[in-house]
C-alpha cells in the first residue's frame, strides 16, 4: 500500500506540465537527499515531499543539513508539505527549512495553497526567479 507521501507524488504527477522531468528518488540509503529531482526548461531543482498530520513537520537532521548545504552552494530545493488536516499545499524554499523545523507549517515562511493544480505555476516562478538571479550576480 502506497504511503501518504507516494499518494501526494501521484496528484501532483497528475498535473505536473509534461515540458517537467521529474524522478522521484527511491533512497533508502538516507543521507537527506530530496525525493524528486526536476528539471523544468533547463532549469534543475530538487524537492522535498512531506505529508504533517498537524503543524509540526518531520524533517530529519540529515535533510536539513543536505537543504542547507546545497542552498548555501547556490542549489535550489524546496519543501513541498501537505497538511492533511487543513488539506493546504505549503512550497517553500530548501533554504527556509530552519524555519520549517522551527515555526512548524503553520508559520514558516512560504506559498499557500488549496489545490495541487496550483503548485506548478508557482513553481515554475520560484524557479527561474532563481536562476535569474544566479545569474545576475555571476
Amino acid at each position: 500500500m502506497a504511503g501518504p507521501e507516494a499518494n501526494f507524488w501521484q496528484s501532483l504527477k497528475r498535473v505536473k506540465p509534461p515540458e517537467c522531468f521529474a524522478i522521484r528518488l527511491e533512497n533508502r540509503a538516507g543521507g537527506g537527499v530530496p525525493d524528486l529531482h526536476m528539471v523544468w526548461g533547463g532549469l534543475p531543482f530538487w524537492v522535498e515531499l512531506k505529508v504533517a498530520n498537524s503543524s509540526s513537520v518531520k524533517v530529519s537532521p540529515h535533510q536539513v543539513a543536505w537543504h542547507t548545504a546545497y542552498s548555501a552552494r547556490g542549489g535550489l530545493s524546496f519543501f513541498l508539505v501537505k497538511n492533511q488536516s487543513s488539506l493546504k499545499i505549503k512550497l517553500l524554499p530548501g533554504s527556509k527549512v530552519q524555519e520549517l523545523v522551527s515555526a512548524g507549517f503553520d508559520s514558516a515562511p512560504g506559498l499557500l495553497f488549496s489545490h495541487t493544480r496550483n503548485v506548478f505555476p508557482a513553481l515554475r516562478t520560484e524557479v527561474i526567479e532563481h536562476y535569474t538571479k544566479v545569474m545576475q550576480d555571476h
